[in-house]
């Protein structure tokens, strides 16, 4: 979600609630609504408690799935350096391919792959970049028991370099149920809705109070929303580390 979505997205669901409260109090008198202060504020009370914890459930796990998406993409670029670093001992003929391949990979990441998954979808030199590391690290017969150990070491390297990728790709697409959407939704509608409902004879305080629960509610479904999309919106997981790579194998 872009920050102009995300004004947007706070300013209508403030304009909404406050029209709402506005229909409730021309609907009824808040000397009315008083008199059903105690039931509304105890089914609030529970209300808000349940909310909170569905809340804290999704804020956290879409989180920890956010910071879960960034340690795979740094666990690609590592793997991806340490390709670069095990090609040296290689055989003369593959050495230069293999960590020319390895730069060129970091490139991809940074110029193609990042821009493609913010519209969901992946960067297809990147997948050719893989199979032509793979052709490069098993083309050649190694001739020397030092050659055979460097390169199984390389093959193990490729391969959990090639798991990360795959990972980062289901990573980038995977969201939330659209059932715990409907959840959070209503839950957030129930509760602005019971806060209107509220008898207070101050009119301008009311519209503060129900004001700043919708800008809370409002911010906390935009941030379990960006953090469900690690690789799009405005809160996404940075390119630096492969970055890092390629200046790291650029200076060897």
């Amino acid at each position: 979600m872009t920050y102009l979505t995300a004004v947007f997205v706070i300013v209508a669901s403030m304009l909404a609630a406050l029209c709402l409260l506005v229909v409730l109090r021309r609907r009824i008198t808040p000397a009315k609504l008083m008199e059903t202060n105690d039931v509304s504020g105890f089914y609030i009370s529970v209300l808000g408690v349940l909310y909170g914890v569905v809340v804290a459930f999704m804020l956290t796990g879409v989180w920890e799935d956010y910071e879960e998406a960034r340690a795979t993409a740094e666990r690609e670029a590592n793997s991806l350096v340490n390709i670069f670093r095990l090609a040296s001992a290689a055989e003369e003929s593959q050495r230069h391919q293999l960590q020319e391949l390895a730069r060129s990979y970091a490139r991809t990441m940074i110029e193609e792959e990042w821009s493609a998954m913010e519209r969901g979808e992946v960067s297809a030199r990147g997948n050719e970049l893989i199979e032509e590391l793979w052709q490069r690290a098993t083309g050649n017969e190694p001739r020397t028991g030092a050659a055979t150990a460097a390169q199984a070491q390389l093959l193990a390297e490729l391969s959990e370099m090639t798991e990360y990728r795959r990972v980062r790709h289901l990573q980038s697409g995977s969201r939330l149920p659209a059932i715990l959407w409907v959840v959070l939704i209503a839950g957030g509608v129930a509760m602005i809705g019971m806060s209107a409902l509220f008898g207070v004879k101050n009119p301008r305080l009311h519209v503060l109070h129900i004001a700043t629960l919708t800008l809370f509610v409002t911010l906390t479904l935009i941030a379990i929303a960006d953090l469900d999309s690690p690789f799009q919106g405005a809160v996404r997981v940075p390119d630096d580390s492969f970055r890092l790579a390629l200046k790291t194998m650029l200076h060897r």
